[in-house]
């Protein structure tokens, strides 16, 4: 059979296959199961429709293969029975599936301890995925219309095989063409700017700072106008020393608190050395303890990884941060993953390299901090080879993305028997994995002279996300299982892989949960890396009681 032949044979116009119906609602059926995060309707028909396209496609291709192995097909007599037997089918699996959706969802909820559903809304479930289905399904049809006719045109000139790679190849290149240059760099182009916008926004209850020992003061090298939304919400809402000494029984002090914005320079190193001049300016480096911490892709910065810190050592700290983009975190490693790599690099390098020259009796202990995309963009620039001469006290990182090298290099080197989603690995010296129900002790191992603490929630996507779960089954699914992922969820090839990278869309709605990581949680991972003199397990209780107190940090 010639290619043209197989492909005309293929190419039937816009209708449905039976076949292809029944994988598609199959597929559609499996989304509705467990995830690590519960999702709305709306959500999750989206998820439902794409599934569902699919496996109608995965349907179509199963047929195809059967063609082209010169199989026999059904006699035509059987032919409308078959079909109404393979669409009864689809309609059974589609509306159990329906309505086992509320039991689903109520499974996940339930490990995160919200209230149950008494329904997930099938029927907009139901319209939504159809919808898109239908939207992804034209799509495909469009593409092969396209596809079958470039292919016709060019085998009337050239030898068949060569008409339809070369067809093949200029139809593909002529839609991501028109996706990527008409589509996702213009969105990306305008989300950029608006993002920009927000950012230079002028909040009327955040005035400028008057002491001269604070960032962005007249006094200061770093132009208030210039810092962004994000860093002035940071400097400002420091605590004060009075709301420090009502926990802190000894001596305690104004934290120092250092940001330069996007627009403070021209290029990452003058940015990072603005950092630098303004840190000495401010006495940072005299503090006791020193934080170089990467901000996620706004520029924000999570409360609850910095204020516990600073109650915890009686507000003798210094944090310094410098700001790399504009757009949300997820945005900003799909259009300049290279910017936050190169900023994190240039503000680490010029802080240790300062830091090396100061006196060791003396200077301040020499931390790192990042939650989700800062945490990702802190562990690939920190040289820990070149560090081990004279090492920095450790590492705070939260909610570490499955991009980071370092983090799966630690879940796939666990020691055996140690969950994937709080690994033990090696000896404990070094690394330990914590989440809500703690885990930083590592079975009474000595700490080493560097101590870095991951804060994961077994139930956060980000973390948890893996290619490879669209064929294998991950290891965090292994029993015992993370206290906040529901016992009912089960892996499916694609579906899964799926299921998780839509949970990562939703994954900041529920506290303590998903990605949402909150600053009680911070107080014992800072804990086992800063050691604060005299700690003990009931001075954690209260702060942790203290923070609670404040609420969430968005």
């Amino acid at each position: 059979m010639y290619l043209l032949d197989l492909i005309r044979e293929n190419y039937n116009g816009p209708t449905l296959t039976a076949f292809g119906v029944l994988t598609g609602v199959t597929l559609f059926g499996a989304s509705l199961t467990p995830s690590l995060m519960p999702r709305d309707p709306v959500m999750q028909g989206l998820l439902g429709g794409v599934v569902a396209a699919l496996g109608y496609l995965f349907g179509l291709a199963v047929l195809w293969l059967y063609q082209f192995m010169d199989l026999p097909p059904a006699p035509s007599s059987w032919r409308p029975t078959l079909n109404i037997l393979l669409y009864g089918a689809a309609l059974v699996i589609g509306l159990y599936s329906l309505s086992h959706a509320a039991d689903w969802q109520n499974s996940t909820r339930s490990v995160m301890g919200l209230d149950p559903v008494d329904t997930a809304h099938p029927w907009t479930v139901a319209a939504v995925s159809l919808g898109v289905f239908l939207v992804l399904w034209i799509s495909t049809h469009f593409f092969g219309f396209v596809l079958y006719h470039v292919n016709s045109l060019l085998v009337s000139y050239l030898p068949q095989r060569t008409g339809i790679v070369i067809g093949t190849a200029l139809v593909l290149w002529l839609f991501w063409a028109i996706i990527d240059g008409a589509l996702v760099r213009n969105a990306f182009k305008a989300a950029d700017k608006s993002f920009e916008t927000a950012d230079t926004f002028i909040e009327p209850n955040i005035p400028q700072p008057s002491d001269p020992d604070k960032t962005g003061s007249p006094a200061s090298l770093v132009n208030w106008q210039q810092m962004g939304r994000w860093g002035r919400h940071f400097v400002s809402k420091a605590p004060t020393k009075e709301e420090i000494a009502k926990f802190t029984t000894g001596e305690t002090k104004e934290p120092v608190r250092v940001y330069v914005g996007r627009r403070s320079a021209d290029s990452p190193r003058e940015r990072a050395e603005l950092a630098l001049r303004e840190l000495i300016r401010v006495g940072g480096f005299e503090r006791s303890a020193l934080v170089v911490v990467v901000p996620v892709g706004t520029g924000w910065l999570d409360p609850g990884g910095h204020d516990t810190l600073e109650f915890m050592l009686g507000g003798d700290v210094a944090t310094v941060a410098v700001q790399y983009s504009y757009l949300t975190s997820g945005l900003s490693l799909l259009s300049n993953p290279e910017y936050g790599v190169q900023q994190a690099r240039e503000l680490f390098d010029v802080i240790y390299h300062h830091w090396t020259e100061l006196p060791k009796d003396s200077r301040p202990k020499l931390y790192v901090h990042g939650l989700s995309q800062g945490a990702l963009n802190s562990q690939l620039t920190l040289p820990l080879l070149d560090v081990l001469g004279d090492p920095i006290s450790g590492a705070v990182w939260t909610g570490s993305p499955f991009l980071s090298p370092f983090w799966q290099n630690v879940r796939t080197g666990r020691q055996p028997g140690s969950p994937a989603w709080r690994p033990r690995y090696g000896n404990g010296s070094l690394v330990r994995v914590i989440n809500q129900t703690g885990g930083w002790d590592a079975d009474g191992a000595e700490w080493g002279p560097i101590r870095i603490v991951f804060l994961h929630y077994g139930s956060d996507p980000i973390v948890a996300f893996t290619f490879d779960s669209a064929f294998r089954r991950p290891d965090w699914l292994d029993e015992p299982r993370a206290p906040d992922v529901s016992p009912d969820l089960r892996w499916f090839p694609v579906v899964t892989m799926l299921q998780i990278a839509l949970d990562m869309m939703i994954s900041l709605d529920i506290p303590r949960y998903g990605h949402y990581y909150i600053a009680p949680d911070y107080i014992d991972a800072w804990a086992a890396v800063a050691d604060p003199p005299g700690w003990s397990e009931a001075r954690s209780e209260e702060l942790k009681k203290l923070f609670s107190g404040r609420g969430p940090s968005f």
